[in-house]
C-alpha cells in the first residue's frame, strides 16, 4: 500500500456506530421504505511516535497506518520505532435501513497522512468494508436493555503481501429510562482482530470495555458519552521493534443533530485513546440522504 496512506485509528470510530438512524435512540414505527444514503464521516487523528492505536469505531485509520507500517518495514533497520502521525480520513459507506432494527453497509475509505520527514502524503483509496448493524433483542419500555451487534470486515488496499483484513464486532447493551429513549445506560466490549498477509508480521487483538450515557434535549441534539479501558496485544512488524501491549484509559463524546424520526443529521464525535501516550481524533458525520422516512 502506499506510503501515502492514512496513520491511525477507531474507532472505529474511530467512529462506533455509525448510521443516519441511531439505533441507541429508536423508536418511531417501521416504514415500507428503508432509508439509504450515505454515511460521510471525515476524521482527522494524531498519533505518537512508536503507537498502533484502534479505538473505538471506523477501522480506516488503523488499516492505514497498518498498511504504512508494514510496507515500509521491509526497507528500515530493525529497532526504528514508527514516527509520529497526523492523519486524515474520509468514508464513504453506502448504508440502507433495511427496518427499525437492522442496518446494512458497503463503501471504501480514503486517507492521507502526514509525518516529519515528508509532509502530508498523496490521498488515495485504502480500504473497503461491509458490514451491519442488528439489534437482537429491543427494549420497549421493559426491564431488559436493548442489545445491539455490528460487525464490520476492512480489507486494505491493494491486498499484497503487506496487505490486513480486519474483523471489527461490537455488542453493546441500551437500557432507555423512558418510553421515548431520549436518556438511558450504556455498557458494551469491542473486540477487533487483524489478520497479515505475510507471516513476517503480527498484530494482536485488541479489547475495549466501556460503559456511558446519553441525553437528547426535545429540540432533537443528543449527547452520548462513552468511558472505558482498552486492552491492545501489541505487534510485530516486520523489521520495526515489537510495539507493545498496555491496558490503557479510553473516552469517547458524541453530539448528534437527529430530526423527528431519529435519523441522524449531523454529529460530530471526540475521542480520546492513551496509546499509552494521548492519541486524539476528532470525526465529522454528515450523511448523504437518498431516501429518508
Amino acid at each position: 500500500m502506499p506510503k501515502l496512506v492514512l496513520a491511525c485509528l477507531i474507532g472505529a470510530c474511530f467512529t462506533g456506530p455509525a448510521f443516519g438512524k441511531d439505533r441507541e435512540d429508536d423508536s418511531s414505527t417501521s416504514s415500507a421504505t428503508p432509508n439509504i444514503y450515505l454515511d460521510l464521516r471525515t476524521s482527522y487523528a494524531t498519533v505518537p511516535a512508536g503507537a498502533l492505536p484502534v479505538g473505538f469505531g471506523s477501522s480506516a485509520l488503523f488499516t492505514a497506518l497498518q498498511s504504512l507500517a508494514l510496507a515500509s518495514g521491509g526497507t528500515l533497520p530493525t529497532n526504528v520505532s514508527l514516527p509520529s502521525r497526523q492523519s486524515l480520513a474520509v468514508d464513504l459507506p453506502l448504508t440502507v435501513d433495511v427496518s427499525d432494527t437492522v442496518s446494512l453497509y458497503a463503501g471504501i475509505s480514503g486517507t492521507t497522512t502526514y509525518g516529519p520527514a515528508q509532509g502530508w502524503s498523496q490521498f488515495d483509496v485504502t480500504s473497503w468494508n461491509v458490514g451491519f448493524q442488528a439489534d437482537l433483542y429491543t427494549q420497549n419500555g421493559g426491564s431488559i436493555p436493548t442489545i445491539t451487534w455490528q460487525s464490520t470486515i476492512t480489507q486494505a488496499i491493494p491486498n499484497g503481501p503487506t496487505g490486513t483484513t480486519t474483523f471489527n464486532n461490537i455488542l453493546e447493551f441500551d437500557y432507555a429510562f423512558d418510553a421515548d429513549a431520549t436518556r438511558g445506560m450504556l455498557a458494551g466490549i469491542q473486540d477487533t482482530r487483524v489478520e497479515v498477509a505475510t507471516a513476517l508480521a503480527r498484530i494482536h487483538p485488541n479489547i475495549i470495555g466501556y460503559v456511558g450515557g446519553y441525553y437528547q434535549w426535545p429540540s432533537n441534539w443528543k449527547f452520548t458519552g462513552r468511558v472505558g479501558a482498552q486492552h491492545f496485544g501489541g505487534a510485530q512488524l516486520l523489521n520495526f521493534a515489537q510495539i507493545q501491549s498496555f491496558t490503557q484509559p479510553i473516552l469517547r463524546l458524541d453530539l448528534d443533530r437527529m430530526d423527528d424520526n431519529d435519523n441522524r443529521l449531523f454529529g460530530v464525535t471526540a475521542q480520546i485513546m492513551w496509546v499509552p501516550k494521548p492519541s486524539y481524533q476528532l470525526t465529522l458525520r454528515t450523511p448523504l440522504y437518498f431516501v429518508r422516512n
